[in-house]
């Protein structure tokens, strides 16, 4: 073997053997610094804090709670309530059309019926709209509240039913038919307008949101964000459904003891604001001309409309003192 070639081959047996160990020499100390860096959780101005993994945890689940609270708030404040949502929302079937052609023939009738009885055409015209716009908005109001709560008391039984469906071991989609046929209304129509979603190609994250849409409740919100999570990341939806049952069943508990709680101060907010109007009446019948001034003359009327301002405010702040966010 020539000179030359043993050379070359000493300098390539030395080249291999430094790049097998320079780079542990010179990167080792890096190296130990980021290991040390993931076990103790040193920052990178050296300083070593050790991590609370329950504390860790518990200030994701505030700063999340915080992004989908602030994210709610945006929502209530740029998104404004069409009429046929209100009308989906009541569970109500007509139309916007003939939700306003039934509206301005209520208006049109007690503005003729004030007006024949002798009441001022202006005053006639007041009562006229409030029967055109006010009632009919306020009946739309106390039908959502009724179907809401409707639902409510069906929905942690179908909750239930899902659960008992997905441990038997059947798909998702199929519990939730389950549920839209054998369940009671109105939990029977809204879970089937998410088979019908599916029936058109969505998946269910995709479907299940609709529910939400017609009914903007935080129960449902729950329901839909428990089925998105699990369908995007996996995970024991059994358990987490019937967690969720638990919830729901914990705040129908709630809701009727706030029920019972307020319902002296409901009784109490009732009797005192009738109890003027009833005063008048009987004092009417008694003596019929005694009043008569707050109706005739420029001073009565004064103080027949503070009158009723005042009434109208404290029977606003009774109606905010009895009202409960849980």
């Amino acid at each position: 073997m020539s000179p030359i070639i043993l050379i070359l081959l000493v300098s390539l047996a030395v080249g291999a053997v430094g790049m097998a160990f320079i780079p542990g020499i010179v990167g080792g100390g890096r190296a130990d610094k980021r290991i040390k860096a993931l076990t103790t959780g040193e920052r990178a101005t050296g300083r070593k804090t050790r991590v609370d993994p329950a504390k860790a945890r518990q200030n994701r689940r505030k700063s999340l709670q915080d992004i989908l609270d602030d994210q709610s708030e945006q929502n209530k404040k740029n998104k404004k309530i069409s009429l046929k949502k209100r009308l989906a929302h009541a569970g109500m079937s007509i139309s916007v059309n003939g939700f306003w052609r039934n509206a301005a023939i209520l208006g049109v009738v007690v503005f003729l019926v004030t007006w024949l009885t002798g009441v001022p055409i202006l005053l006639a015209l007041v009562f006229g709209a409030a029967g055109a716009y006010a009632v009919p908005m306020w009946y739309v109001k106390q039908r959502t509240r009724k179907y809401q709560t409707r639902f409510l008391d069906e929905f942690p039984n179908a909750v239930d039913s899902i659960v008992r469906g997905v441990k038997a071991g059947m798909p998702l989609n199929e519990s939730m038919k389950v549920v839209a046929s054998e369940s009671k209304e109105p939990v029977k129509t809204e879970f089937t307008r998410i088979i019908e979603q599916q029936s058109v190609g969505k998946n269910v994250a995709e479907a299940v949101p609709i529910l939400f849409e017609r009914l903007p409740i935080a129960e449902v919100n729950f329901f839909v964000v428990v089925i998105t999570v699990q369908q995007q990341a996996g995970g024991n939806l059994s358990e987490a459904l019937g967690n969720l049952a638990t919830v729901l069943r914990n705040r129908k508990k709630m809701k009727a003891k706030i029920k019972a709680v307020s319902s002296e101060a409901k009784a109490s907010a009732g009797i005192i604001g009738s109890l003027p109007f009833v005063v008048s009446t009987l004092i009417s019948l008694v003596s019929p001309t005694y009043m008569l001034p707050l109706f005739t003359t420029p001073l009565g009327n004064m103080w027949l409309g503070i009158a009723v301002l005042m009434m109208s405010f404290g029977v606003f702040v009774m109606h905010k003192m009895i009202q409960f966010d849980y």
